[in-house]
């Protein structure tokens, strides 16, 4: 039993390290071929873990050469624009000019709850509203509203944003994170005469956020019943 959860840990590890060297996407994200190889490592290391006669250098070289003919087939694919429409398809548009291609979803093998499923992930609750849709070679749904129904923007009304950088967590869960704080030059004594005013500890804080133009929210810890 020992040694089977070994060469899983082991498998575990190699697998992961294996899907972080191939990049980082989410299983909604695969292409096709992608896909297929990430099927293909999970059903091979499962073989070594169920059956401790193969040894593990069985499980772990095809793994490794899998991986090694996707990064290859990955910088084809980026050389060859025809081999990365044979492995990965082209985008398919489903709505054009307001108009609903209705071949398309047949070719695609699409339902109208497929359709309404994907325009709903995009807060689009009627097709009326859709100017342009497309179908990626992932299986999601791109759109682009139609004028009337778009969000409106600073840029319809001519106005001028300041850009601000996103808030970054300077103390999480009690703990200085020092690796946000050096990176936006965020002043430490500057948190902790913050924390002074408010009356709290570094401990009591369970998330502080702050900008560079130093706007920060604390989130205190609860107590503990």
């Amino acid at each position: 039993m020992l040694i089977v959860m070994i060469r899983a840990i082991l498998l575990y590890i190699l697998i992961i390290f294996c899907m972080r060297f191939m990049g980082k996407r989410q299983i909604g994200e695969l292409q096709p071929g992608e896909l297929v190889i990430t099927m293909m490592i999970s059903n091979m290391a499962i073989l070594p873990i169920e059956d401790t006669n193969i040894p593990m250098l069985a499980g772990a070289v095809p793994i490794l050469i899998l991986v090694c003919f996707e990064i290859i087939l990955s910088v084809f694919t980026l050389r060859w624009k025809k081999l990365r429409k044979f492995i990965s398809g082209s985008p398919v548009v489903i709505i054009e000019n307001g108009v609903l291609k209705q071949q398309e979803l047949k070719k695609l093998r699409f339902s109208i709850d497929d359709l309404m499923e994907g325009l709903r992930s995009k807060d689009i609750f009627n097709v009326s509203e859709v100017l342009y849709a497309l179908v990626e070679t992932n299986g999601k749904i791109s759109v682009v509203k139609k004028g009337a129904s778009q969000t409106i923007t600073a840029n319809m009304l001519n106005l001028e944003v300041q850009e601000e950088i996103p808030p970054t967590i300077v103390i999480s869960d009690g703990i200085l994170v020092k690796e946000n704080i050096e990176k936006y030059h965020i002043d430490p004594n500057w948190i902790n005469e913050i924390l002074k005013k408010k009356h709290l500890s570094q401990k009591d804080v369970f998330i502080m956020t702050t900008t560079p133009q130093q706007t920060y929210q604390i989130i205190r810890k609860e107590a503990i019943s």
